[in-house]
């Protein structure tokens, strides 16, 4: 993978570890000048599902002529995908800048990484002026560096699912009490049909905290991927059935922000629905003339889902009926076991890759968990091997490369480099 251009300044996550909280990074703006109470914000909150609801909203606001900013995680390639001013990346050397900034600050409060970012971004989207940002949680919710913006007016709730199990406790309902915790009190949050455990625990503390909790069906979805919005069939940039209960959230969450009188109209949210674009999910590639669909899903909830689009609508994908051909690497902290429970069917074959740079998932320990599949699982020392091996004999049949956003950034970036004026 190409060299991190901003190492000098933002520390590995796997030195500090994760460490929630809000009290670092609220001395931190306070000290900065408070950059958050400059704009007005929403926010994302939940397991799967959030980046796409983020990008849905964030294009809609620039469709209405809005000057709206967009800060999502993790990054597939580069740390400038996380800041988004208007529809572009920021310019590494404005987040250069605004990291020089917020350095001596985030030392003397001790930031994490994710923190230092985050204190970054609120300063950049402050001097361009943004009206209101899109913020999508990264890790849980309730002490979130992103909760520390004051006025989130109008949240979203992704789908819920189990992830992250060694941080937010062991079941659904825990986590979806820390989710819930990004609740205000007179904020309006939307949500998509849920488990019954996460409903009831998103409906008791938006009663606590006295805000208005709105449940929305998915939207109708044509065989092309259209939603019908008002009536009318808008065509969907993002891929997938998921997108009609992500595309369900981010109306709702738009039809909000028009209840507290921002200017967003059908037209508005119509444009921004096409325009949508969210990478490294269900995206079709070519690399080295072998057919490839990446595919993040790195729980098993997201497992599940592609494993169902798949099977549901596999030409939509480029893919032909039959078995599949997998490429998969899957940190170690994961579920690995459920993983492949989820994706993999009865004839289906797997070649096992370390994430680059990341602890992961060996085939003999996956083999050693699941011996009825250690005729379907082989290992390859590395992704350009596995994608090789795995490719032997498909002929044209498209493989499918997933377990890791990690992973799949390690081919995004080795496409970059190799792209002219790289």
């Amino acid at each position: 993978m190409a060299a991190d251009p901003f190492a000098d300044l933002i520390e590995p996550f796997s030195r500090r570890g994760v460490d929630l909280g809000l009290d670092r990074l609220r001395a931190a703006l306070a000290q900065l000048g408070h950059p958050e109470r400059r704009f007005a914000a929403v926010q994302v909150a939940g397991t799967n599902g959030k980046g796409s609801i983020a990008t849905l909203v964030h294009g809609s606001l620039l469709a209405a002529g809005l000057r709206a900013g967009l800060y999502t995680s993790p990054h597939l390639v580069c740390w400038t995908e996380r800041v988004r001013i208007g529809a572009d990346p920021i310019a590494p050397a404005e987040l250069r800048r605004q990291l020089l900034a917020a350095r001596d600050v985030a030392s003397r409060c001790g930031l994490t990484p994710f923190e230092l970012v985050t204190a970054a971004a609120f300063l950049a989207f402050a001097a361009a002026g943004c009206e209101l940002v899109v913020l999508e949680v990264g890790l849980g919710g309730r002490l979130d560096a992103t909760s520390c913006h004051p006025d989130r007016a109008v949240i979203g709730f992704a789908s819920v699912g189990l992830d992250h199990r060694e941080f937010l406790g062991p079941d659904l309902a825990s986590i979806a009490a820390e989710k819930a915790g990004v609740l205000q009190p007179d904020a309006i949050a939307v949500s998509a049909p849920q488990a019954p455990e996460v409903a009831d625990v998103l409906e008791r503390q938006a009663r606590a905290v006295a805000a208005e909790l709105r449940w929305v069906d998915p939207l109708p979805q044509a065989a092309d991927g259209a939603l019908a919005i008002g009536g009318h069939w808008c065509a969907c940039g993002l891929s997938g059935a998921v997108q009609a209960m992500n595309g369900a959230v981010a109306l709702g969450m738009l039809r909000a922000l028009a209840d507290r009188g921002w200017p967003i109209d059908a037209a508005a949210i119509a444009a921004g629905f096409e325009a949508a674009r969210w990478p490294g999910r269900l995206q079709q590639r070519n690399w080295r003339g072998i057919p490839l669909l990446l595919d993040g899903a790195h729980n098993p909830p997201a497992a599940a889902a592609l494993r169902c689009e798949l099977d549901r609508h596999p030409a939509r994908h480029g893919l032909s009926p039959g078995r599949r051909h997998w490429v998969l690497g899957i940190l170690a902290n994961k579920q690995g076991v459920e993983l492949l429970q989820a994706l993999l069917a009865p004839g289906d074959r797997a070649w096992i890759v370390p994430v680059p740079g990341h602890a992961s998932w060996s085939c003999q320990a996956l083999v050693a968990a699941l011996p009825g599949l250690a005729d379907a699982l082989q290992e390859a020392p590395d992704w350009p091997a596995g994608i090789t091996a795995a490719a032997a004999g498909t002929g044209t049949q498209r493989l499918i490369m997933a377990g890791s956003l990690y992973l799949i950034g390690a081919l995004l970036s080795e496409e970059r480099q190799l792209a002219p004026g790289h």
